[in-house]
């Protein structure tokens, strides 16, 4: 079969735990890759990882069971879970790479990702700047807490995604009183310790790296909290892209081994500090800064390495 008769013809899965029907305008760009998909004659179906029975066998499978029913293997599965992924999800994933589905991100890029600590000592060992970060030991040892990171500081659930789960404490009494309600709650709560940066309150940057180039750049900025996300309000800007932006988003997602990527900068008083990445970012902001064609860039880029597999 010829690459463009392959193109044609091709068939995905885009994962989300949010049923089709379900879709909302909080599924912006899960919305966009199916309506670019329809538009070129793609057949994309929403499916939700709940929806499969995983059962693992040594016998070669050309389908899979959906709806407790045999479905042809599709040519590429997007998970759009992010952060959200569950076990059960991850074990769907890496089922159908076994399979030799093409998986743009694959399971464990986004496992690793979802881990908020272990991303860190990925791009921490591999020597990219990154916000001093630790992994809170319950009970708290705040002289540990106070000579480690120092005041201000933020607090973040190990798998928050969307500005969610992140607190700022500025001072000891305000960390003591959040961290004894946590212990109160879940004495195994993961949760880390990074340093604030001050120079990037109330902004960020958001860059969007696709195939190991980047595609996009906007600044995120919000006057009323330290939180940047335009999910929750802030504000977007275009952003000139300079050689070190450029090379602290590649590096991530390549050292993190994601194809699509989300990758967020903070402020440094001399440059910039990688905050996170993202496996599953969403692109309203961006379309809204640079044109609607960040979803038509994804699709571009997965039927071509799907068109060469």
């Amino acid at each position: 079969m010829s690459l463009f008769q392959r193109l044609k013809v091709m068939k995905g899965f885009i994962l989300l735990e949010t049923p089709r029907e379900k879709l909302t305008k909080d599924h912006y760009g899960t919305q966009r890759l199916l309506e670019v998909a329809e538009k070129r004659n793609l057949d994309f179906q929403l499916i939700s990882p709940r929806q499969f029975e995983l059962i693992v066998t040594r016998d070669d499978k050309k389908s899979i069971l959906i709806d407790d029913k045999p479905v042809e293997l599709p040519d590429v599965v997007i998970p759009r879970m992010g952060s959200d992924t569950s076990y059960y999800a991850l074990a769907v994933l890496r089922q159908l790479e076994h399979l030799g589905v093409y998986v743009c991100n694959n399971a464990r890029a986004v496992e690793t990702v979802k881990d908020k600590l272990h991303s860190h000592q990925v791009l921490a060992y591999s020597s990219l700047p990154t916000p001093k970060t630790m992994l809170a030991k319950f009970p708290i040892e705040l002289s540990v807490i106070r000579r480690e990171i120092g005041f201000p500081l933020v607090i973040k659930n190990i798998t928050g995604t969307h500005g969610k789960g992140i607190y700022l404490c500025d001072s000891e009494e305000k960390f003591t009183d959040v961290m004894e309600f946590i212990y109160s709650q879940n004495a195994n709560a993961n949760i880390i310790i990074q340093e604030f940066m001050e120079a990037s309150r109330g902004k960020d940057l958001r860059v969007f790296v696709l195939g190991g180039r980047v595609i996009g750049c906007m600044l995120r900025s919000s006057k009323t909290s330290f939180k940047a996300n335009f999910s929750k309000g802030g504000d977007v800007h275009k952003f000139d892209l300079t050689p070190e932006i450029e090379w602290l988003a590649t590096e991530t997602a390549r050292l993190l081994n994601l194809d699509i990527a989300g990758i967020d900068l903070l402020f440094d008083k001399k440059g910039y500090k990688v905050c996170e990445a993202n496996s599953a970012p969403g692109f309203q902001g961006l379309e809204k800064i640079v044109g609607k064609r960040i979803a038509e860039d994804i699709m571009d880029y997965i039927q071509l390495k799907v068109g060469k597999s």
